[in-house]
């Protein structure tokens, strides 16, 4: 199911081919070790652009959840390891869950964005890559946020601002993408 996702993502956004076509090689090379933390090379996650839609019709003007990642001191997508599940939808929707608190929460069925970064070395972890694979999930900004133990604080912000903020590259990226400035 994940090699029909990503092939037909990288047909609808032609400027993220080459990630998944290193996606669907480190797949054929690592099969289900591909889907779990003790792979250290690298390993599959989820994540999800939380996003409220109901405030405004304007993308630009929508927000987004973030979150300020623990380890990584970064404002992020919410998300997380697949560790073993190879249903990456499942674990977007299950990560912005656990990360927010959020309840009513629905996972639209398209990946949104893909991307491949490496994570620094920590005492007993080495460097590895993170194959992260987005999916879109609509939420309330109404509905309490609680902050898990994964992060410093959420935010919900207008996804204009991250557009060309100095911000995360794939956030900015994201931000694009949801405004319909980017393919």
């Amino acid at each position: 199911m994940l090699i029909e996702e990503l092939s037909a993502h990288a047909h609808e956004r032609p400027a993220q081919a080459a990630v998944v076509t290193q996606m669907l090689d480190f797949l054929d090379r690592h099969g289900d070790r591909a889907f779990v933390r003790e792979n250290t090379e690298g390993h599959f996650c989820g994540s999800a652009w939380v996003v409220d839609p109901h405030g405004s019709t304007t993308p630009a003007h929508q927000l987004v959840l973030l979150t300020h990642h623990r380890k990584l001191g970064r404002w992020l997508q919410l998300g997380g390891h697949a560790d073993g599940e190879v249903d990456l939808r499942k674990v977007a929707l299950t990560e912005a869950h656990e990360e927010s608190g959020l309840q009513d929460l629905q996972v639209r069925p398209a990946i949104f964005d893909v991307d491949i970064h490496e994570i620094p070395a920590r005492p007993g972890e080495p460097a590895h890559l993170h194959l992260d694979v987005r999916y879109v999930i609509l939420g309330s900004s109404a509905e309490p946020l609680v902050t898990s133990a994964e992060s410093h604080a959420l935010a919900w912000v207008p996804i204009g601002d991250l557009r060309t903020a100095d911000t995360e590259l794939s956030i900015a990226r994201m931000a694009r993408y949801w405004c319909g400035e980017a393919t």
